[in-house]
């Protein structure tokens, strides 16, 4: 059986703790067997959430040319992505009451 992780020690702690204390406080059990009983139902979740943590592991990387499904490294790495449509600003000018004119940008779609 593998040791478990820090990760795992702690939200296990964490979950008795927090969980004895919010029961205790939610319940105002003040007997022996409430409180017995409140503990042991806050190891078993405790036990629970240590248990479903997730593991962690250390993965190694691979090396540059080796692929694992035995297919070209090029043929992996080609990924194709949807053109976007791109937007070119272009100058009007505009003119105003006084008879100046100024330049001011205006986006226009190009492509799809």
């Amino acid at each position: 059986m593998p040791r478990p992780t820090p990760a795992q020690l702690a939200y296990g702690s964490v979950t008795v703790v927090c969980s004895t204390l919010a029961l205790l406080l939610v319940t105002g059990a003040t007997s022996g067997p409430a409180v017995t009983l409140i503990a042991v139902l806050s190891l078993a979740l405790g036990l629970l959430v240590a248990v479903r943590a997730p593991l962690t592991r250390a993965v190694r990387p691979r090396r540059a040319g080796h692929s694992v499904t035995g297919a070209a490294p090029a043929a992996q790495t080609a990924r194709t992505t949807p053109a976007s449509p791109t937007i070119a600003a272009t100058s009007v000018t505009a003119g105003s009451e006084s008879g100046a004119t100024a330049d001011r940008l205006v986006p226009v779609a190009h492509g799809r």
